[in-house]
Formats: structure tokens, sequence, C-alpha cells
């Protein structure tokens, strides 16, 4: 949180993101010693915790005397969920690195990484179900959205369909579901109106597609975030960028999505296929669509109460937009 935000609330948002933090790595424990540290493997790395963020701050929208662990439990069910959802990934990807370390498919095998997720997913099940059935409902149908997201994007576009199109799809339902999910688990645990947890959908649903959509840029542009630039480029995976410069039509892009297309395993050659999508006109192009939806999610924002909650959403859209700058 910058200054933007009340000292004060950012205050409370780090404590309680402090003890989550460490009621995770208390839920992945296991009755043996392996699983335990194989269901920490990824918690342990780290991570945004975008989700349970989402979560303390959105717990602001309702009465201020609700219970603390109601919270945190919320908390953890999104984020074991989210985690569990990273193991499957990486086996669905063949994927080599999770966090900066080895993935838990490349360390153990892909059993063990599929069992783990597993695990982890009925940890998130074990613990919504003690908030009560309205938490289980939307926990599941929420989970049924990640599945079908993933059964989309392992098919990819069929026949007919707008390759963009499908992808942003997969993106709402493998992103944009669970963290609307996080917003409006904030809002249940305070007991807020209906109203505002129809605002909290629907901006968490809007937010979840600049989150992702601002790392499809961050793979071209960035530098400092952690994550080698090109990793989804030299993989083929599809992003905002270049599904929007596969669809255009414009006879002088077909030089550089020959070479989007072709082989970029050589390290030079990935180098030169990034400095010309740097230069082009795309990615000015995504990032205006990633601020169209951002301003579509303030908007979400005018059914709130003014305060330091609403502030801090303003504020993590803001962040969200100009991390792709």
């Amino acid at each position: 949180m910058t200054n933007a935000v009340d000292e004060a609330f950012a205050a409370d948002l780090t404590a309680r993101l402090e003890v989550i933090e460490d009621r995770l790595l208390a839920a992945a424990v296991a009755n043996s010693p392996f699983v335990t540290e194989a269901s920490r493997h990824i918690i342990s790395a780290g991570g945004k915790r975008f989700r349970p963020l989402l979560v303390a701050v959105a717990s602001d929208f309702g009465s201020p005397d609700f219970d603390e662990e109601d919270l945190v439990k919320a908390a953890l069910v999104v984020e074991l969920t989210h985690v569990a959802s990273l193991y499957h990934d990486d086996v669905m990807d063949d994927a080599d690195l999770r966090r900066g370390a080895p993935s838990a498919n490349r360390r153990w095998d892909n059993s063990i990484a599929i069992l783990v997720g597993d695990f982890l997913f009925a940890r998130a099940s074990s613990t919504v179900a003690t908030l009560g059935t309205d938490y289980v409902m939307l926990q599941a149908e929420t989970f049924a959205r990640l599945v079908q997201g993933q059964i989309a994007e392992t098919r990819g576009p069929q026949p007919g369909d707008d390759p963009l199109a499908h992808y942003l799809g997969v993106v709402a339902d493998k992103t944009g579901s669970l963290i609307a999910t996080s917003a409006v688990f904030g809002g249940m645990v305070a007991g807020a109106e209906q109203n505002v947890l129809d605002a909290l959908a629907n901006f968490g649903e809007e937010i979840g597609m600049v989150f992702q959509l601002s790392d499809d840029i961050i793979d071209i542009t960035g530098t400092a975030t952690g994550k080698t630039p090109g990793t989804d480029l030299r993989e083929g995976v599809p992003t905002l960028p270049t599904l929007m410069l596969r669809a255009s039509d414009d006879p002088s892009d077909a030089p550089l999505k020959a070479m989007i297309a072709s082989d970029l395993s050589d390290d030079a050659r990935l180098r030169e296929a990034l400095d010309a999508l740097r230069a082009h006109p795309v990615i000015e192009r995504a990032r205006a669509e990633i601020e169209r939806r951002a301003e579509l999610a303030r908007g979400y924002l005018t059914e709130l109460p003014d305060g330091p909650a609403k502030d801090a959403l303003l504020q993590i859209t803001h962040d969200l937009v100009n991390r792709s700058a």
C-alpha cells in the first residue's frame, strides 16, 4: 500500500496478512513430514497474497463487529484454492519453476504434484465448511469455473472461435472468478448488504482480468519482476498482446507475426522478438485495454461507501495498471 491509503488501515492489513501467512503454513501440515514438506513447497516460496489481501480489505464494507477468525478462514480458503491450482497448472504446463524455485512436478514428479494439489483443495474445503453453506456454495461455483477455464485453455479455441475472445473467457474463469470470490468473501464475513456484495463481485471479476492481462504485458516488457521476460512468448502461451497482433490484418505486421510463431528457443532470437514487440503499437493497444477494464472496475466501486477500504481498492487498481506501464 502507498501513502494514498490510510496508514492505520494499512497497518491493520499488514497485521492481518501476517496472521494469515502463519495460518497458511499451519493449514499445510499433514500426517507425514513428506506431505507437509510438499504442501508447503509453493506456500513457502512466497507470493503476492493478492486474494487474502482482497478478503481483508473488503471486510471493511460491513459491520466492524465481525469475527476475526472468520476473516482468516475466508482468506485461507481462497489462497489454499489458488495454491492448489498452481500445483495442477504446473503439471499441465510441464513447468520447471514456480516463484523462482523448482516446481513440485520437477522436484518430485507429476503424480505427487497432482496429489498435493488435491490435498490442499481438501484443506480449503474443510475450512470453508466451518464458515457456512453460503460460503461452501460460492466456493463450489468458483471451483467449477476454475476447472472449466482450465479445460477451455487445454482444448484451445475451436473452429469458428475468436482466439482473443476465447482467451479472455479463460482468464475470466481461471483468474477473475477466484479474485471476485475473495472480495465477496470479505464482504460476507462482515455481513455486508447484497448490493455491496454485488459491487465487490463485479469489481473483483474485472480487477482479476486486469491482474492477469497486466502480467501478459510484463512478460514482454518487464525487467524487474523476478520473471524472465519472454517466458510465455518462448513457450507459445497466448497473451493479450500476441493475440491482438495475430488478429491484425495489416500486411506490415506479417514479419513480426511470423517471428513470434517461430522457434524462439535461441536466446538471441527471443531477444529480437521481444525488442520488436516492445517497439510495436500493439503494446499500447494492450495497455489501453487494461486501462479500459480498470475504469470499469473503478465504476463498480461507486456503489461502495467512501473510506480507507475504498481508497485501498482504488490504489490496488492503480498499482495493477501501472506495474505494466
